[in-house]
C-alpha cells in the first residue's frame, strides 16, 4: 500500500477506524494482531503498534489481559439536556429530566469546606486560599454513572446562612437560583464553556471509561450582578452523551 504525506500509522488507523465504523470488524470481534497489520499494509512493526494505539485512545477497541485487543461496542450516545438560565422555582436540569415517570436517574453528594485553588479563586474572583464550599455529586442513569459534577461556593457568600450547604437544609437541592435569592443574592446570569479532553484516571474509574476516553467538561458559573457566586465542572464522557442545549429567544 502506498502512503502520502501523511503519516504511515494514522493511514493505517484510519483504515482500520473505517473497517469499525462500517461494521467491518463489528463489536468484540478481535483486531488484527500487530503482525498481521505489518504485513497487510506492509508496514514496520513500529507503525502497527501506533496505529492500534490511536485506535485504543480513540476509544475504538479495548485491550484484554492475556487475549487481545477487541473492537469495542459503542452505544448509541444519549442526551443531556442543557435549558440555560434557571428563574425561580426551578430545579437543576437533571432533576427536571428526572421528575418523569420513566426516568430512572439517581445521584448522590458530598459537600466540605477548602481552600479555593488558584483556578477556582479566579473563576470566583476571590483569593487563592479562600474558603469555599465545596459539593461533589455522581449522576447515575439505571444504575450506570452518566455525569460527574464538582461545584464550589464562595463561604463569603453562603458561610453561617441556611443554604451553606447546597444539598441540605430548608432550600437543599433547590438548585443555585432559588437558594441565593433566599439569601437576598439575586442571580441574574450564567455563563457556560464547553470543552474535550482526556479523563483523569478517577474520572475514568468512575465514569467506567479506559485511559484515553475523552470527556466533555461544561464549566459554568452563575453571576449575581456580576460576581461569581457559583462555579462548576460537569464531567460527561464523550463516548455515551451529547450535551444538548436549549436556550430561549430573547
Amino acid at each position: 500500500m502506498t502512503f502520502g504525506e501523511q503519516p504511515a500509522y494514522l493511514r493505517v488507523a484510519g483504515d482500520l477506524r473505517k473497517k469499525i465504523t462500517d461494521g467491518s470488524l463489528p463489536p468484540h470481534t478481535r483486531l488484527p494482531s500487530q503482525a498481521r497489520i505489518r504485513e497487510e499494509y506492509g508496514v514496520s512493526d513500529t507503525v502497527a503498534l501506533e496505529a492500534r494505539k490511536v485506535l485504543m485512545a480513540e476509544g475504538l477497541v479495548e485491550g484484554r489481559s492475556g487475549s487481545g485487543t477487541y473492537v469495542r461496542e459503542r452505544p448509541d450516545p444519549r442526551r443531556i439536556a442543557r435549558t440555560g438560565f434557571h428563574g425561580p422555582g426551578t430545579s437543576t436540569p437533571f432533576r427536571q429530566e428526572q421528575a418523569a415517570e420513566s426516568a430512572r436517574g439517581t445521584w448522590e453528594s458530598h459537600s466540605e469546606q477548602a481552600d479555593a485553588s488558584a483556578e477556582v479563586a479566579e473563576r470566583l474572583a476571590i483569593r487563592a486560599g479562600d474558603r469555599v464550599m465545596r459539593t461533589k455529586y455522581v449522576f447515575r442513569d439505571a444504575g450506570e454513572t452518566m455525569m460527574l459534577s464538582t461545584s464550589w461556593e464562595p463561604l463569603a457568600v453562603t458561610g453561617r446562612t441556611p443554604v451553606m450547604l447546597p444539598e441540605e437544609g430548608p432550600l437543599g437541592g433547590c438548585g443555585v437560583v432559588d437558594r441565593m435569592a433566599a439569601i437576598d443574592v439575586i442571580v441574574d446570569n450564567v455563563a457556560e464553556e464547553v470543552g474535550a479532553r482526556p479523563g483523569l484516571a478517577e474520572e475514568l474509574l468512575a465514569l467506567g471509561g479506559v485511559p484515553g476516553h475523552v470527556v466533555l467538561v461544561v464549566q459554568r458559573t452563575y453571576y449575581a450582578s456580576g460576581r461569581p457566586v457559583e462555579t462548576a465542572d460537569i464531567v460527561v464522557p464523550a463516548d455515551r452523551y451529547r450535551v444538548s442545549y436549549h436556550l430561549p429567544v430573547r
